[in-house]
């Protein structure tokens, strides 16, 4: 089916009290694996190629957006593509052109002033070209000589007020803000800031992202969902399964050399790990476990 409008898939999510999952996107396998996962649920979904997985691929966003995007045009289920934590005004403006409809500028390391500056010109150029605009709110430093603090730093939290004032000054359509997740989690330890998720989501019309879902446990997503959250971004939890399934495989074999037998299980794992997320979001009973099979 054709490719999904991020913003018609978060605004629907947000109109039915839920939340969409936005998968992080680095080789085709995990394209592969998000669809997959997301066709076994029976429901939309999100892949997001970050700034960090461009440049992993020589700083040439197309041939991966291209093949993510063919991967979601061949799915059961509706699917968006979204460029995530964009740094680089050069790469913004290649978005349209590579398929996305959607794109999360991050210019939460500025200080405040500058961050307002930087995301009010990244969203009127955006909005000029049809794309909907995530930014990124932490707690901000560059105020009485403090120092920029990344919106997951631990501690790091976004302010009512300062966020409503945010918002309206930058014109974006959703929100991520920092309520006690991080990134690069690889244990499910994390502790939300709920009280303040619910003051946010008064003080915002607008949807709200939680980043860093990995290490968040499911009863605290189920309550992010409730208190207001409208995407959940998900990437270390399908880089933890691919690895583990590799791993245990070339354990295994160690005369193993043809890359499909461990990158199929490498997808396989990622899949379960995106249907296991799913169901969560969609209050499923079953436990997200990302883990190696047993050998």
């Amino acid at each position: 089916m054709p490719l999904a409008a991020t913003g018609d898939l978060v605004a629907t999510a947000a109109a039915e009290h839920r939340a969409v999952a936005a998968f992080n996107v680095i080789t085709l396998e995990h394209a592969e694996a998000i669809v997959e996962g997301a066709e076994r649920a029976g429901t939309p979904v999100i892949l997001q190629i970050s700034e960090n997985a461009v440049k992993f691929h020589h700083g040439r966003p197309g041939p991966l957006a291209r093949a993510a995007a063919e991967a979601a045009q061949q799915a059961g289920v509706r699917v968006a593509l979204h460029l995530d934590h964009v740094h680089s005004a050069s790469l913004l403006h290649q978005a349209a052109d590579c398929g996305f409809s959607s794109v999360m500028f991050d210019a939460s390391r500025l200080p405040y002033e500058e961050n307002v500056a930087a995301t009010r010109s990244a969203a009127l150029w955006a909005h000029r070209h049809g794309l909907w605009v995530e930014a990124e709110l932490g707690q901000v430093g560059g105020k009485n000589g403090e120092e920029p603090l990344d919106a997951h730093a631990p501690g790091a939290r976004t302010d009512p007020d300062e966020a409503r004032a945010y918002v309206e000054a930058t014109g974006v359509d959703a929100l991520a803000v920092a309520v006690g997740s991080s990134h690069a989690m690889t244990a499910r330890t994390a502790r939300l800031d709920h009280g303040l998720l619910g003051r946010l989501s008064e003080a915002l019309d607008l949807p709200l992202v939680l980043h860093g879902s990995s290490g968040v446990p499911d009863a605290e997503l189920r309550q992010a969902v409730t208190g207001g959250i409208s995407k959940i971004n998900i990437g270390t939890a399908l880089n933890t399964a691919m690895t583990s399934a590799v791993r245990a495989h070339l354990a295994d074999d160690p005369r193993a050399v043809d890359p499909r037998g461990y990158l199929g299980l490498g997808r396989t794992a990622m899949s379960r790990t995106v249907a296991a997320f799913v169901g969560v979001l969609e209050g499923a009973a079953a436990p997200v476990v990302a883990q190696a099979p047993a050998r």
